[in-house]
């Protein structure tokens, strides 16, 4: 029996050294997309991804013109063509609106490619700098703090600053 009270003992002990432990946790807070938005390889991200959007954009819009020039010239010519003729030219303009829709997904698909490409690499050094410097202070837990995220209170320790000095900015 007195063996049966010292391990229930030594149990409550152990549970109660545990929770101890646990209510220690040291728990920080950091708003992820503030700290990406500002770093420089972030910037340069945006650019470049800006800059083929802009060139997918121009060549989308060359075609939509071309497309509005080639009606315009169809829509004049046709009382001067065959009906048959005239239904050729509108199949031509279909097939050709067609290409420009598919032209727009691929340009969607290949920038979402890019983007993923681009962001991935930064998004994985962010997170290697809040790992190294939430184990530099002792923190267990790192929440972001973005808005709408689940972070209702952020009394804790807002690691941001270090986390740029960590990464050099």
């Amino acid at each position: 029996m007195k063996e049966v009270k010292k391990i229930v003992v030594a149990l409550v002990l152990f549970v109660a050294a545990t929770s101890f432990v646990q209510a220690q946790s040291k728990i920080a807070h950091i708003d992820v997309t503030q700290l990406l938005s500002q770093m420089p390889e972030m910037k340069s991200a945006e650019a470049e991804l800006k800059k083929l959007q802009e060139t997918y954009r121009a060549d989308i819009e060359s075609s939509m013109t071309e497309l509005k020039n080639k009606y315009t010239q169809y829509s004049n010519e046709s009382s001067s063509k065959s009906e048959e003729e005239n239904q050729k030219r509108a199949q031509e303009l279909q097939v050709f609106e067609k290409n420009i829709g598919e032209a727009q997904q691929n340009a969607q698909q290949e920038l979402q490619k890019k983007q993923a490409e681009l962001f991935a690499p930064i998004s994985e050094k962010a997170k290697a700098a809040i790992e190294k410097v939430a184990a530099a202070l002792g923190y267990d837990y790192v929440i972001d703090a973005q808005a709408g995220g689940g972070l209702i209170v952020a009394k804790g320790k807002d690691i941001l600053p270090e986390v740029k000095k960590e990464l050099g900015f």
